[in-house]
């Protein structure tokens, strides 16, 4: 196996500077770093890692190492990558990368690959791809070395839930999506926030006065929601559960079916990490002028097939924007070739988001090494111990107390869960 595939070995003391920039926002994961350092607790564990490879990863990849695992890292989507952060982790920290941003769909699952022939004990997944390519094509001869994995968001969630239903999942998967300090962190201040990041920096648009569709009313899309209207837009929702739906109509956006939003939508944003939000039905209604994108993980949201054939002509107006001109003439603006806009065209989420969502990484990992051989081939939430420790270490980092319950008021609380 290649020790690497990366874009430019001479990047690596920019991303090393970016590294140690986003390494003072992310204390929590800075004092896992800490302990691990001392106590080893991956120490002979061989881990593949299939995570956007940007600076907030190359603090959880420096976390593992620390703690003893031998760790190679492939990207999970082929526009995320952060060139000079994959130099900087081969050159600077002796972590083995296979990352090129832009790269095609070949070198991508190639990369895959060479994550796989790591034979890891642990896998680590962003959208189900490491995990789905194991199974498919590689379960006679690297699955038996395989303890556990961790998955970090709803779509690879969705997927792992899917396989262990049919019976086809082989190893226990800890949902790191699922753990409360990293879907409310995570998806609604970071997803919110960076999305906004991505927009802004491939249009320019002002968004205020914008008519902005928010595609999916879960944590990203009320973080989204919540970011747009602060920034002056008309916010509308289109959902398909109704319990969001309420929520979100209650919390003072407009909802609607996104047929009835197409005419006027000046922005449309899906993040629902389903088949075709944004299909051709839904197309031939649009705006002329209207931009669509997506943050969910996987390019599948908005049906480009059918945005092909509806056009007569398409162009690279901007960096991640495509024009496609339609039968008509009215245009329709694609940015980021459908992929998730927030680390294409932005830098992701901020690296204190990604503190939390990658401490749980870490503890996951500690936990799948402490629990071999007692979890089965489930997918599996991280115990609310660690959540509220993950949580209380955060607290401190930004100086906060909180208050404790005395015994009086246990004893109470107590009485009344027993019915005494």
């Amino acid at each position: 196996m290649k020790y690497c595939d990366i874009k430019d070995k001479s990047l690596a003391p920019k991303g090393k500077l970016r590294i140690e920039w986003a390494d003072k926002q992310m204390p929590v994961l800075a004092l896992i770093r800490e302990r691990f350092e001392k106590e080893k607790p991956l120490k002979g564990i061989k881990m593949s890692c299939c995570l956007h490879v940007t600076t907030e990863t190359a603090n959880l990849m420096r976390t593992l190492k620390a703690g003893g695992a031998d760790i190679v890292l492939c990207a999970s989507n082929p526009l995320s990558t952060q060139d000079d952060v994959a130099a900087s982790l081969v050159e600077d920290y002796g972590i083995p990368v296979f990352a090129i941003k832009g790269e095609d769909r070949d070198t991508y699952y190639s990369h895959l690959v060479s994550a796989i022939e790591h034979e890891p004990n642990i896998t680590q997944d962003d959208g189900g791809d490491l995990v789905g390519l194991l199974h498919q094509n590689y379960s006679d001869t690297y699955l038996k070395n395989i303890i556990g994995g961790t998955e970090e968001t709803t779509t690879g969630v969705i997927r792992l839930q899917s396989m262990e239903k049919e019976g086809a999942l082989q190893f226990p998967v800890i949902a790191v999506n699922e753990s409360a300090t990293k879907h409310f962190f995570d998806n609604r201040y970071g997803t919110g926030q960076s999305t906004l990041d991505g927009l802004m920096r491939a249009t320019n648009i002002l968004i205020c006065g914008k008519n902005f569709v928010v595609c999916g009313y879960g944590w990203c899309g009320k973080g989204l929601a919540m970011r747009a209207k602060g920034m002056g837009a008309n916010v509308i929702v289109t959902e398909v559960d109704p319990v969001k739906a309420i929520e979100a109509a209650m919390d003072g956006f407009r909802v609607m079916k996104l047929e009835q939003a197409m005419p006027f939508a000046d922005v449309i944003i899906t993040v629902t990490g389903n088949l075709n939000v944004v299909d051709e039905r839904h197309l031939v209604l649009a705006k002329d002028g209207v931009i669509i994108a997506n943050s969910g993980h996987f390019n599948d949201e908005i049906n480009i097939n059918a945005l092909e054939k509806l056009s007569k002509s398409k162009r690279t107006v901007r960096d991640f924007v495509e024009e496609y001109t339609l039968d008509d003439g009215r245009k329709v603006y694609l940015l980021a070739e459908g992929r998730l806009l927030n680390l294409s065209a932005a830098e992701g989420h901020p690296a204190v988001v990604m503190d939390m969502s990658f401490a749980n990484q870490a503890l996951g990992a500690e936990y799948i090494v402490k629990n071999a051989g007692k979890m089965e081939k489930k997918v599996y939430v991280l115990p609310e111990e660690i959540d509220r420790e993950i949580a209380s270490i955060k607290l401190k980092s930004m100086g906060i107390e909180i208050d404790v319950l005395t015994e009086e008021q246990i004893k109470y609380l107590s009485s009344w869960k027993s019915g005494t």
